[in-house]
């Protein structure tokens, strides 16, 4: 985490960056160091709602591992990597599209 916020901050030195997000551990680690152009805000706890990557992963489970067994993990990634490939960009947007967002952050 660490070096992504590194890297994001090198990359826009010159913009105020506000980070949307979930409540995972690595977001809060006592040993982030977070650079002077990066903010987080929070979305509220145990509402994956509100978390679009949720919502993708709902998808990739439906059409990839809905009532399925595998024998070997690589049998899992070679299938995990199938679905992923599979989305369009479109079908990805319609997913994690926030009527909200795009009005607030002007997104088309």
């Amino acid at each position: 985490m660490n070096e992504f916020l590194g890297q994001l901050s090198a990359t826009y030195p010159d913009d105020d960056i506000i980070l949307v997000m979930d409540n995972a551990v690595w977001h809060k680690s006592q040993t982030l160091t977070i650079p002077e152009n990066i903010e987080f805000t929070f979305i509220p706890p145990y509402t994956p709602e509100m978390n679009p990557i949720e919502q993708v992963w709902a998808e990739i489970r439906k059409r990839g591992f809905k009532n399925k067994i595998f024998r070997t993990l690589n049998e899992v990634i070679d299938k995990l990597q199938e679905v992923i490939q599979s989305l369009s960009t479109s079908q990805l947007k319609s997913i994690v599209h926030r009527e909200w967002a795009a009005v607030i952050f002007d997104f088309k």
